[in-house]
């Protein structure tokens, strides 16, 4: 399942060429993983692989600022079911509702202590990684660990450890032609 999904990224998401990144660093590479999330396939592979990492970990819950993760949370939860697992979804807002419950974290009730695990679909400094994992613990929630498909190894895993937040990846710059 690894290698095919790696061969689907480097199919339809990696791009080499020039570009800027949401960070504001430059890169000789861009990698769209939304093509890869957003394709049944794509995800599908995603959702299985990244729940086997986790499922061990217990969560009861997993994660992250939208829109990276939205298709992660939504394909992981259901892996968790299809093992007879009920796992929680919840998405965190770049900024909070003006309207209505004026809510940053999106989802169903999560009880405070619960154990959560944040997604992204790419990490290069983890900036999205860590506001995701501050809101979490903000709402009262262990996050216990980040997840990402493809972690460009450009600060992220550091970053995150200093705020007691493991990063693991599926897959690494190693993995890609550069």
């Amino acid at each position: 399942m690894k290698k095919e999904l790696l061969n689907i990224i480097l199919r339809d998401a990696f791009i080499k060429k020039q570009v800027t990144l949401a960070s504001g660093k430059t890169s000789d590479y861009y990698i769209d993983l939304r093509k890869v999330s957003l394709d049944a396939r794509g995800l599908y592979l995603a959702a299985r692989l990244m729940w086997e990492m986790i499922k061990d970990d217990k969560p009861d819950a997993v994660g992250g600022l939208t829109m990276g993760a939205d298709p992660i949370v939504a394909g992981v939860c259901m892996a968790a079911a299809q093992d007879g697992r009920e796992l929680k979804g919840f998405l965190v807002r770049k900024t909070p509702k003006e309207h209505g419950r004026r809510r940053l974290i999106e989802g169903p009730d999560i009880a405070p202590g619960a154990r959560v695990v944040i997604f992204d679909d790419v990490a290069t400094s983890g900036s999205s990684v860590i506001k995701a994992a501050a809101a979490a613990r903000e709402a009262g929630f262990n996050v216990v660990k980040a997840l990402v498909i493809m972690d460009r190894e450009e600060g992220a895993r550091d970053n995150l450890a200093a705020l007691h937040c493991p990063l693991f990846s599926l897959f690494t710059r190693k993995d890609l032609p550069l």
